[in-house]
Formats: C-alpha cells, sequence, structure tokens
C-alpha cells in the first residue's frame, strides 16, 4: 500500500474531529515503514495545541489526546501531544518523535508544521543513536519470545536499525525499510516483507532462520555502534531557541 492507495479523505475527517487544532497530523507505523499489510491500521500520530484558558487556568487540558478504533471503516489508533510536550521530546534523543514529524504520509499540515521540520535537523544529535540501540533490542525481545518467531517483529528490528545507521552516517531521517534498504542492500528483507504481506501462514520463520537473523542482528547492531562513534552528528541539540520561539508565538497566534 503506498500514498496512492490510502484514503486520505476518510483520514482528514479524524483530524477535523479533533478537540484541539492541530499543527501536523501524519501517518507512521507500518504505512510509514513500507510494509503495511491490507488489514494494517492506521497510526496517525501529530501536535496539538491546548487554549492558553487550559495551560493558565486550573482545569488543565489533555496534554496528550488518545483515540482509536475503527471509523468511517478504517481502523486507526491517533496520538497527539501539546506542542510543548512534543517540541520537549525533540530536544530529547527520541527518534521516534522525528520520524513523525518528517513523515512524507501527511494528512494535516500547516506552515508551523514546515517550520517545525526546518528546526528538525537541529535537534538531531550523535546520542539519538542510543534510541534507535535500545529500540531494536526491545523489540529483538518481541520477536525471540515467540514460538515459532513471527516476520512482522523480526521487520521492526531491522526497520530500526537501518533508520539509526542512515541517520548516524548522513544526519537525515528515513523511517522507510524499502528505502533504507535501496542502500542497505540485504538480500533478505523483499522476501519478509513478501511473506509479511502473504499473510499468517507464510509470516512465521523456522529455527534456521532465527540463527542467521540473530547473527546479523549482532552484525546491525555493531554497525550501528561504529556508525555512532563515527558520526560527525554534534553531541547537542541546538533548536532549543527556535522551538521556543516558535512556541510562544503560536501560543499567542491561536488566543
Amino acid at each position: 500500500m503506498n500514498a496512492q492507495t490510502i484514503d486520505f479523505d476518510k483520514l482528514q475527517l479524524q483530524v477535523d474531529a479533533h478537540p484541539y487544532p492541530l499543527v501536523f497530523a501524519t501517518i507512521s507505523g507500518a504505512h510509514l515503514y513500507g510494509f503495511p499489510s491490507p488489514d494494517s491500521d492506521f497510526d496517525l500520530r501529530g501536535v496539538h495545541l491546548l487554549p492558553l484558558e487550559q495551560i493558565l487556568g486550573l482545569d488543565a487540558g489533555d496534554e496528550t489526546v488518545e483515540k482509536s478504533g475503527v471509523h468511517d471503516g478504517l481502523e486507526m489508533d491517533l496520538v497527539t501531544h501539546d506542542a510543548k510536550k512534543f517540541f520537549g521530546l525533540m530536544l530529547k534523543k527520541n527518534g521516534y518523535v522525528l520520524e513523525q514529524l518528517l513523515s512524507p504520509l501527511v494528512v494535516h499540515t500547516t506552515p508551523e508544521h514546515e517550520e517545525l521540520k526546518e528546526i528538525a535537523a537541529d535537534c538531531i544529535t550523535r546520542h539519538h543513536g542510543h534510541h534507535y540501540l535500545g529500540f531494536a533490542a526491545t523489540q529483538w525481545k518481541l520477536f525471540t519470545k515467540e514460538a515459532p518467531p513471527r516476520v512482522k517483529p523480526l521487520l521492526y528490528v531491522y526497520r530500526v536499525l537501518l533508520t539509526g545507521i542512515h541517520l548516524m552516517r548522513t544526519g537525515a531521517v528515513e523511517a522507510n525499510l524499502l528505502v533504507l534498504n535501496e542502500t542497505a542492500r540485504l538480500t533478505y528483507i523483499n522476501e519478509l516483507v513478501e511473506r509479511k504481506l502473504a499473510g499468517p501462514e507464510k509470516g512465521r520463520l523456522e529455527a534456521a532462520d532465527l540463527a542467521f537473523h540473530e547473527r546479523e542482528f549482532t552484525r546491525l547492531v555493531s554497525e550501528l555502534e561504529t556508525a555512532m562513534e563515527k558520526s560527525t552528528l554534534p553531541e547537542q541539540a541546538t533548536g532549543k531557541g527556535a522551538l521556543n520561539d516558535l512556541l510562544v508565538r503560536i501560543r499567542l497566534r491561536k488566543r
């Protein structure tokens, strides 16, 4: 499934029903990663703006809004954070929020979204590699605890590792596994994606497969660690001032 086959109009209806104004809403998850199944749900992620009275007053607004279920025939999971919380996450070694912000699958955008994407370049550091190392270790545990292991969590392992390696080497956030593999050229990736899309009956791995992928996991972890050591990315984010300026401006503009 690509951007041309996503029903953006139906997704827009969910965005329009959001209780707060949105800075952006994008699609994350399997659709962003390049291997959605026909029945994959839609992970919508974004940033909302709480009104000043819900920030300054006694009745605080929702810093995070979550909504899931089937709407207009689409299964979806919507999560948005208030701008202050999201901007704070951008200043930490959180690659996940950068992937959401920079996702090319855009349901809703604003001029502030475009400005935020420009600031993102000043929020990327060498230490984002730790995010991807930790995320990969978690995904690997999820993959190996199932018997027999499934293809889907393994794809998430490879996606995370290749995203981290690419980020350390280029400073660019790329979350699509198929795009990443154009450079990595891992011969087994396309086959794994095909097996995942073929359905549950072909989405399982044998013991011999597990041994091979364990070696590949170890190799790519080492490759990510080396990429971190050699990365020319800065040690600290420098975008705090620009984020603060943007936050103040959009708060005052939305009074």
